[in-house]
């Protein structure tokens, strides 16, 4: 099975630009790419930061380059998003019964779970007890089913640290107490640092992905400010199986590729 993870598209007011680049072209490319090469995927999922600043016309333009994709998607919310517009906008996006923008998705490769870990007016994450209440739930009913967690902030230090002070900083115990007692937890997918990244966090092995729009540079002393770059805008390819998770990073503006001639291979 092959799904589609974008991240960090962080829309601006009249399709403007922010950080040197444009992110509606960027996300437009970005959908465009997907839509000639992967349309077999059976879903698009967009990991937070949606909206730079959360306003109701930077979804609109969302929605605008969404409804070009010829697969189906699921909008996940991010530190930098505003839920009432997000949901005005898409007011199909589920919820659950405590208001937090969170849901699954049954597939064949198993149970996709999709975590709303954002703290109003805050940067850095955050998970509660009705949080987790809901997602042992999900955990719970998913019958032994391969699981694969989506989420905004991850729940640890990746060694960045102006990036690591802005991660899931409340309850991101109860984050791995929760998941504690379950073996079938498969991969964790996240957003929010602008950065390809890979390992393992109690045994699950995770992933994320640059941005569609700025990055984050790879800094791993403390820096005044956040350091930023242009380095190339990426969205993930994967493919879940009951024997494996392979994921690609693909630079979706890299126009390079050729095919060697006989003499040079």
């Amino acid at each position: 099975m092959k799904i589609i993870q974008i991240t960090d598209t962080h829309l601006v007011l009249d399709r403007g630009e922010m950080h040197g680049v444009n992110p509606y072209a960027r996300l437009y490319a970005c959908v465009e790419d997907i839509a000639v090469n992967h349309a077999d995927a059976e879903l698009c999922v967009i990991t937070g930061d949606l909206a730079h600043k959360g306003e109701l016309s930077a979804y609109g333009d969302l929605a605008k380059i969404l409804a070009r994709l010829p697969i189906p998607y699921q909008l996940m919310v991010g530190n930098h998003d505003h839920r009432e517009n997000l949901l005005t906008t898409f007011p199909d996006t589920p919820t659950d019964e405590n208001g937090f923008i969170q849901s699954i998705i049954d597939l064949d490769a198993g149970r996709l779970i999709f975590l709303d870990t954002v703290e109003s007016g805050e940067k850095f994450g955050g998970f509660c007890q009705q949080r987790a209440d809901w997602l042992t739930a999900q955990l719970k009913s998913s019958d032994g089913r391969a699981v694969y967690l989506f989420l905004h902030h991850p729940p640890f230090k990746i060694g960045m640290p102006n990036v690591d002070n802005m991660r899931l900083l409340q309850g991101d115990d109860l984050l791995a107490d929760t998941i504690a007692p379950f073996s079938n937890i498969e991969h964790m997918f996240f957003g929010h640092v602008h950065r390809p990244t890979a390992g393992s966090w109690h045994g699950i092995s995770f992933s994320s992905f640059r941005g569609t729009a700025h990055q984050c540079a790879l800094r791993l002393e403390k820096t005044p400010h956040l350091v930023r770059s242009h380095e190339p805008p990426a969205y993930g390819v994967i493919f879940l199986n009951a024997h494996s998770t392979v994921v690609h990073y693909h630079d979706f503006l890299d126009y390079t590729a050729f095919v060697a001639d006989s003499v040079a291979s």
